[in-house]
């Protein structure tokens, strides 16, 4: 194959006949909207008038376990390759490494982009309802912003995952590392680090800062959502590096 269309219509077929992978994107939607619904609906019941309550942000408290479910997406959509030498037959029908790729990568971050975003509006939906007269509608400052930016955030981790396993072409190596490196990292180094600092620039605080109504700290939605497409695509640039470099 040497045209674009063919090798993405084959790494679609790919993807929707693993069902591994497709449980995976499942568990992106089911996780997050459990998580977020019970949250805001326990959230409901308790005194929520204090100054620092975001209900938007509430609506996306499962979006760190989405996140999970979204790593392993994209780390079994590369790293599934490497198993039992398949690469070797996907390298043989597409000899042009970084048109293999580049085709992969967009399949993965197309359905993440799509459901996250389905994620992202079905958690704000019913979030908002789950909070009754302490909710709000999609037209609250920044409410707009945040359910597109959950599903660009989701879509990212999954990029960033497919580039770390083109890197070590093992899926459970990539989530041994990336899933603490996101859930639990930036959390401790936030308590011991004063006011942020450099750790307000990990890939999952800059990057949920567009969740935030009235982010604060060094970064705005933007510039945060900035700071990760950096990480995602050093991880990418890796992984293409190592894909074209070196034996399958």
């Amino acid at each position: 194959m040497s045209s674009f269309a063919p090798v993405l219509h084959s790494e679609w077929l790919k993807i929707r006949s693993v069902r591994s992978q497709c449980l995976a994107l499942a568990a992106v939607l089911v996780s997050t909207t459990a998580f977020s619904v019970l949250m805001c609906a326990t959230l409901k019941a308790e005194d929520t008038s204090e100054a620092g309550f975001d209900p938007v942000r509430a609506s996306f408290f499962g979006l760190n376990f989405g996140q999970i479910a979204a790593i392993c997406f994209g780390s079994l959509a590369v790293a599934g390759e490497y198993r039992n030498g398949a690469v070797l037959v996907s390298l043989t029908a597409v000899p042009r490494r970084g048109l293999f790729y580049t085709a992969k990568l967009t399949v993965v971050g197309l359905l993440a982009l799509a459901v996250g975003l389905l994620t992202s509006a079905t958690c704000f939906v019913l979030g908002q309802a789950a909070l009754g007269d302490r909710g709000v509608g999609i037209g609250e400052p920044g409410a707009l912003r945040s359910v597109v930016g959950c599903g660009v955030y989701l879509a990212l981790i999954t990029l960033f995952a497919a580039g770390l396993a083109a890197v070590l072409r093992s899926a459970p190596a990539v989530m041994g590392i990336l899933i603490p490196f996101l859930l639990m990292l930036s959390f401790v180094l936030g308590d011991v680090s004063e006011g942020g600092g450099w750790v307000d620039f990990l890939p999952d605080r800059a990057g949920q800062q567009i969740l935030l109504q009235n982010p604060d700290g060094p970064l705005n939605p933007w510039t945060g959502t900035g700071v990760l497409v950096l990480w995602v695509a050093a991880a990418l640039w890796v992984g293409g590096r190592r894909l074209t470099r070196r034996d399958a």
